[in-house]
This record gives structure tokens, sequence and C-alpha cells, in this order.
């Protein structure tokens, strides 16, 4: 692992404008309504790189306002804290035994664009709570705690989602040759902030070093909410593929290319993903297909289309459902191109197998649920993709799902309730005292 670097710049407006917020609770009690509380600052600028509403980009300005306030909060806590060689905030809160392997407790601070509050920041804080919790009775157990936000789970600035779950699980071969929307490659990004790109891939952990990794998040769907859990135990994590899709026809005037000469890109994809949609609904429960990003180009009203970009994610319980449905898609697009005359490329942007937790960890986190709900876990399936699925290549992984309001998630109204944090508070404190001092297998 690499050692701390410096990963802040004196930023006199930055700090005028932290001591215009309101204050955060500071009381010594760990608590869930404390996290909600220190979700919902997060929210806002300075720590949102929109003005209204909230979207934290890996390595802007926002993220780094971001890691320097939930930084103070783990050493409050009673960590020592570090930024890695790939801009992950990292807080230990050291066992027994010096230098002993870890409890990872992680999930992400940056967010998709006009985001909700609580997606994977609420499992940072909720880790810092728990620490705070038994710093607080002097309470250190064989192993180390350590808290991790990482910088990068949505790929919302980068075209590579999980990347720097990536580089800690020690999964990458290379630093990718990426570019976000404004032309800033990955490596001007981590130098812009003190980072050195040559040593992104020391951020990497030995197995040797970790115990297990643990994640909470917020379910993102409403199966809980509907069956009056405020808690659930997550087995495993659906299987995904995205791909990139480029259909390029030949623009023309509006008014002049007759309808049947046309070869209008756009036309193509809209077919293509009304067609996308019909597979998943015609394939079982856990299947889904999304088309979440377009570009059209020329881009102008009186101008027939000419080419156009489109993402495509497909997701279900198992690779068999997921690949299946992928042929069928590829083989509708191909028909599809092929008659209105426009030349089609897909490409794989990436794929993630599905994920099971670890079983052993999974009882006795289903243990503690009941201990502290007196209801027997409930046991589901992620369909949305998280660090843990990544981090199960270095060390066995669980999650904790907690309710959130009508499932909304990546939505400005995403919401949870203080009790049901404080619940799954509770679930992971006891959780802790209760897993092995050695791994899982």
């Amino acid at each position: 692992m690499a050692k701390d670097v410096t990963f802040f710049i004196d930023c006199p407006t930055l700090e005028a404008r932290m001591q215009t917020l309101p204050n955060v609770p500071s009381v010594a009690d760990a608590s869930g309504k404390r996290a909600v509380q220190r979700c919902d600052l997060l929210g806002h600028p300075p720590f949102s790189d929109m003005p209204h509403g909230l979207f934290r980009a890996y390595l802007s300005p926002a993220y780094k306002a971001t890691v320097k306030q939930v930084r103070t909060w783990m050493e409050e806590a009673g960590m020592h804290c570090r930024i890695d060689a790939a801009g992950n905030l990292i807080g230990r809160y050291e066992g027994l035994v010096p230098d002993a392997p870890a409890l990872l407790i992680g999930s992400h601070l940056d967010s998709v664009k006009n985001a909700g509050k609580y997606d994977g920041m609420l499992g940072v804080i909720l880790g810092i709570e728990a620490v705070a919790y038994f710093h607080a009775q002097k309470k250190r157990f064989p192993f180390a705690i350590e808290v991790i936000g990482f910088g990068d789970e949505e790929g919302s600035r980068f075209p590579v989602s999980m990347l720097t779950s990536r580089a800690v699980a020690g999964s990458l071969d290379k630093l990718p040759t990426i570019e976000d929307e404004k032309g800033t490659s990955i490596q001007q990004a981590l130098q812009e902030n003190g980072l050195d790109p040559a040593q992104y891939l020391e951020a990497a952990y030995k197995p040797s070093q970790v115990l297990a990794y643990f994640e909470a998040h917020i379910e993102q769907g409403p199966v809980l909410e509907s069956l009056h859990h405020a808690v659930g135990l997550v087995t495993s994590i659906a299987a995904q593929y995205r791909f990139q899709v480029v259909m390029k026809g030949m623009a023309g005037h509006a008014g002049t290319l007759p309808m049947h000469l046309r070869q209008d890109a756009l036309a193509a994809a809209a077919e293509a993903i009304s067609c996308i949609e019909k597979i998943a609904q015609s394939g079982p429960d856990d299947l889904v297909a999304t088309v979440g990003q377009m570009r059209v180009k020329p881009g102008a009203p009186n101008i027939v289309p000419g080419w156009v970009e489109f993402s495509i994610d497909v997701r279900a319980g198992t690779e068999s459902v997921r690949n299946a449905a992928a042929e069928k898609i590829t083989h509708a697009l191909q028909e599809i191109s092929q008659k209105r005359d426009v030349d089609m490329t897909l490409t794989l942007q990436h794929d993630l197998s599905a994920s099971p937790c670890n079983p052993q960890l999974g009882a006795i986190l289903a243990a503690s649920i009941q201990t502290v709900t007196g209801q027997p876990a409930y046991s589901l399936v992620s369909g949305a993709g998280h660090d843990a699925m990544i981090m199960a290549a270095l060390a066995p992984v669980c999650m904790l799902f907690i309710r959130c309001e009508r499932g909304i998630s990546h939505n400005p109204a995403e919401a949870v309730q203080d009790e049901d944090v404080e619940t799954a508070l509770r679930v992971m404190c006891d959780f802790i005292q209760n897993i092995p001092s050695e791994k899982s297998v």
C-alpha cells in the first residue's frame, strides 16, 4: 500500500465557504441520526460540483472538499488517515496487535449527476460511526478496522466504473488511457491533485493484509420497504454488461431528403432502444436492460442525424441470463442497422460477473440482523453493482442493505429514515464484534 500523498491544495475561497456551513452535531455518541445529518451536509456545495443539487466527480474540487471533511470525522472517531495512490480516503483503527489484518468497511464518495445524498456516502459514514462507537468504549479487536471512501465507483467522470476499488483489489493491470467529457485525461487529473499516475497500482492491498470487506448501502429498489424491513442481507450482486453503440448513417437536409432515401442514425437508434426494452421485458424478472446515455450529431433541428452514440446496460442475477439477452440484443441491432442502411459498431466497455457474498460472513450478519431487529434476516440479490463485487477478488465480502423510501436511488428524492440507519449501525456493530479473527472462505 502506498504512503499518504499530498492531495489538497490550499484554497482560501474553499476555506471561507466551509466556515459558512451549518454545524454538524459533534456529540461523542455515534448514531444513525448523526450519520444521516452528515450525509445531508455533504449534499451541497462545496461538496457538490453543481450549484443546485449534488454531483461529486472523482478528483474534482467537490471531491477534494469532501475528502477533507470526511477525513476530519475519521480522525475524530480515533482513526489515522491517509490518501492512497488512487485518491481513495482510508482511515485505520488499529487492532490489539499492530499491523494486524484489517476488516475493510467501505463504499464510495463520488456520485452521479443530480444524485441523492445517501448512495455510497452513507456506507462510508456508517463505517465511521461504528468505529466512533468502539473508540468511545476503548474497545479494540484482534484485527484492525479500516474505513475506505472509494473515489470512483460510479464512473461519472471517466468512462470506467469502480476504477479505484479495482486499484485497491489489485485487479488493474494498468491505468487506462481515458478522458472526461472536457478532454482531461485521468493522468492529468491525478497530477492536478498531487497524485502520480505511475504509482496508481500501488493502492493495491495484499490478501494477507485484509480479513474481509463489508459494505452497507441503501437498497436501490423498493423490496425492503414493501416487506416492512429496515435492513436486508445481500446474498449476491448481479452480473452486468455495459456496451457502447455507434450508429453512422448520412446527415442531410430535413426538408429536401425524401423519407425513403434517408440513412437516419437517430431513427435507427430509436428502433434499437425499443427493441432492447422488449427483449428485457420478455426475460425473467431479474433481467433488466437500460439505455441511459445518448449523443446525436450534427444535433440541429433541420438536419437528419448522421451519427448517434448510446450506451446499453444489461444486468441479471446470473451470467447465463445476461449473456443470452446480450446475444439477442446484438443480433437485433445488426438487423436494424442492415435494414436502415447504417453502419453499427458495438463495443463491450465492461463485464462484471455475478458476485456471490461470502456465506460464512452472511450467516454472521444474518444473526446480527435477527439480534437487533427481532426478525429473521430477509435475503435479496442486488441488481446494482457495488465496490463489494470488485473487492471479492481480494477478500471475502458481505453487504447490508438499508431501506430507502420508494426504492428511489440516483435521484435527489433519495430518502432514508433515521431509525433505519440506527438499526443498520447497531447491526454493523454487532456483526463486527462477532466476526472471526481469521478469514472466512
